[in-house]
């Protein structure tokens, strides 16, 4: 069982930049992906980033519409940490936001992108950002 901690949410102004963490209890390069996800209220979980080994210790990621180009997926092996920067925040990023982990081996190399293929999820932190 991977237990995965977030840290790292909080309240931040437009145009703010965040960085959340997720800890996670296994080696983050024996999983297939790690991902990050976030709901809103009223909303389903939305698509954030995802990041993959395509080779040893080099990362693939992928990111979704809502923060491509304002979002960084990085992964530190060495403290089993996975890390969710993103940049020039607006109140539509207002969410709690998930790590997740999968073993599922479509997973290697490229990443997920569907809550559906993730097994492991942390208890989520929230991100609320003022107008």
């Amino acid at each position: 069982q991977v237990q995965l901690v977030e840290s790292g949410g909080g309240l931040v102004q437009t145009g703010a930049s965040l960085s959340v963490s997720c800890a996670a209890s296994e080696r983050i390069d024996s999983m297939a992906a790690m991902g990050w996800f976030r709901q809103a209220p009223g909303r389903e979980r939305e698509f954030v980033a995802t990041l993959a080994w395509s080779a040893p210790y080099t990362a693939y990621t992928k990111y979704g519409d809502s923060v491509r180009g304002r979002a960084t997926i990085s992964g530190d092996i060495a403290k089993n940490t996975v890390f969710l920067q993103v940049k020039n925040l607006n109140p539509e990023d207002t969410a709690v936001y998930y790590c997740a982990a999968t073993l599922r081996e479509h997973c290697s190399g490229y990443g997920c992108i569907r809550p559906n293929d993730y097994d492991y999820w942390g208890q989520g932190t929230q991100v609320t950002v003022s107008s």
